[in-house]
């Protein structure tokens, strides 16, 4: 027969109520008499019975997370790092993706809310704010990663993307680049950022992007990958003048323009510097190591995580909370000149 709580309380000659807060973390038990219940609990296997806590506590000890796109290195890198913490906690983790769909988005968040998870965290690919009222209207607290709204009050834990386009539009300048092109993501909050910061910095030095010297990756800037980043790049090398640095959405995106680059029978960082933003796993162990802003995706992860744990076991509702993690420039051989070349 499974353990039951009455087995634990009267091993340990306390009451089955002990017990049961020490399963939903009551403050008023002592650190002792919780580490003996745990301990009891790990040498009988006990499996708690989610379905009948949650009836008490009204909670699931679930998290659900909706990313664009699973097979993008930084939103797994963000989930890995949510499931991490949330394990720490004795949390499961749900993770679905609405493969940059806002409909199959939308359908992924009913599917959370009528698993009744705690709290909800979505990269999302909306283009408006009526989702995330329906969520409200659900009284299912949630947390925006990576993209937000502008005029929503909502929680979120991301980066300052004008200082990403910064960071990466100063970095080619500083490597001599004067014509600087841009290859930018679709209408949502992180490829709007990155563009203004780029426009930002090249006006700072009296300069203005060229003719035809920005090009779109289209509708979906995570899902189309190196192949928007090929066509985009095939784009600005047709212009005249030709960049001579490239500033681009997302490193799959720069993996596409270096490929067209070099398909041209061009040289990179000597005739284009290159730079990505998101710093990816395998971005050393390219034939020409690419240059990244670094967002910090297992940082997000982890403060996305932490929020929504802090959140979970609040009963009161908690004012909106912006987390901004720092992002830096990782500098490889993709944008690095030699000093003095030009």
């Amino acid at each position: 027969m499974a353990t039951r709580l009455k087995d634990i309380a009267n091993d340990l000659g306390l009451s089955v109520v002990t017990i049961s807060k020490v399963l939903r973390e009551h403050p008023d038990i002592a650190a002792e008499t919780r580490r003996r219940v745990l301990k009891r609990m790990r040498e009988l296997n006990y499996q708690p019975n989610f379905a009948a806590r949650s009836l008490v506590t009204g909670r699931t000890w679930t998290l659900g997370l909706v990313v664009p796109d699973l097979l993008h290195p930084f939103f797994a890198d963000i989930a890995k790092a949510i499931s991490v913490e949330a394990r720490k906690q004795g949390y499961s983790l749900l993770i679905s993706s609405s493969d940059e769909d806002p409909e199959l988005e939308v359908q992924e968040i009913k599917q959370l809310l009528a698993r009744r998870v705690d709290v909800i965290l979505v990269a999302s690919a909306q283009w408006s704010v009526d989702c995330f009222r329906m969520i409200e209207e659900h009284k299912t607290p949630y947390i925006l990663i990576d993209r937000r709204f502008l005029g929503l009050d909502a929680n979120f834990v991301g980066v300052d993307d004008e200082a990403v386009g910064a960071l990466a539009t100063s970095h080619l300048v500083e490597q001599g680049c004067r014509r600087i092109a841009h290859i930018r993501g679709p209408e949502v909050s992180t490829a709007v950022g990155r563009l203004e910061g780029y426009k930002q910095v090249l006006a700072s030095y009296n300069m203005v992007p060229l003719p035809g010297h920005i090009a779109s990756l289209g509708t979906s800037g995570d899902h189309r990958g190196e192949k928007g980043g090929y066509e985009a790049a095939v784009k600005l090398l047709a212009s005249n003048p030709r960049p001579d640095g490239i500033f681009c959405f997302n490193d799959p995106s720069a993996l596409g323009a270096m490929r067209a680059i070099l398909d041209a029978g061009l040289r990179i960082p000597d005739d284009i510097a290159v730079i990505g933003c998101g710093n990816l796993s395998y971005s050393d162990f390219l034939r020409i190591p690419l240059s990244s802003v670094d967002q910090g995706s297992e940082n997000i992860g982890k403060s996305a995580a932490e929020l929504a744990l802090k959140i979970a076991r609040k009963k009161e509702s908690l004012r909106p909370k912006s987390e901004l993690i720092t992002p830096r420039v990782i500098v490889r051989s993709s944008s690095q000149r030699l000093p003095g070349r030009q």
